[in-house]
């Protein structure tokens, strides 16, 4: 098994080796930020990667918005990309999401669950679950097929219904109905709550 470290993920970057990165933002994300209505909400978003979804939250107003990601190249890009809003309405951190604090609204998750070793899931949901203020949500597209050795690592829907039924009361998880064409068929839109 590969080590899924700061030096794999930042070698990655630096190669451009990013066969997740769609260019733009998600569409089931788009979709779902264009319905949210409070500008205010605190808002994070795990191994960001290239910050489509940042961009697209900034130019909608969004006010408070935290990103991390482990890779220090790609934070450093984020930074000069995104100086104008940065510590103001945009937190940049570099680091181990695991060792996060903080509270927030809402969490978006885009490629990261897949990125992560299939045996840090089930800390992965405890700390989302850690991670988000009372009727906080996790809302994001998981992969709903399998993969070859990884990353990304697949799943399905009865795994991760499992997964998240001990921290999370509400869920919903369903097929994408507007993913990007490669992936039609194979996302999972969901909407978990505490």
């Amino acid at each position: 098994m590969k080590k899924l470290d700061r030096d794999y993920w930042n070698e990655r970057y630096r190669l451009a080796d990013t066969g997740w990165d769609i260019g733009s933002a998600s569409p089931p994300l788009t979709a779902y930020i264009d319905q949210l209505t409070d500008k205010n909400i605190r808002i994070l978003i795990p191994g960001c990667g290239n910050g489509y979804e940042v961009e697209y939250l900034l130019k909608a107003g969004f006010k408070q918005i935290t990103v991390i990601d482990i890779a220090p190249d790609l934070t450093e890009a984020l930074r000069k990309r995104f100086q104008k809003w940065e510590g103001k309405e945009l937190q940049i951190r570099t680091g181990n999401f695991f060792e996060l604090n903080g509270a927030f609204d809402l969490i978006l998750e885009q490629t990261f669950f897949c990125a992560l070793d299939p045996s840090l899931r089930p800390d992965y949901v405890s700390k989302m679950a850690s991670l988000l203020s009372v009727d906080g949500k996790l809302v994001g597209v998981l992969f709903n097929r399998s993969f070859e050795g990884g990353p990304p690592f697949g799943g399905s829907k009865e795994e991760y219904e499992t997964l998240f039924k001990k921290e999370f009361s509400r869920r919903i998880m369903e097929p994408c109905y507007n993913s990007i064409t490669p992936r039609l068929g194979a996302e999972l839109f969901i909407q978990v709550q505490k």
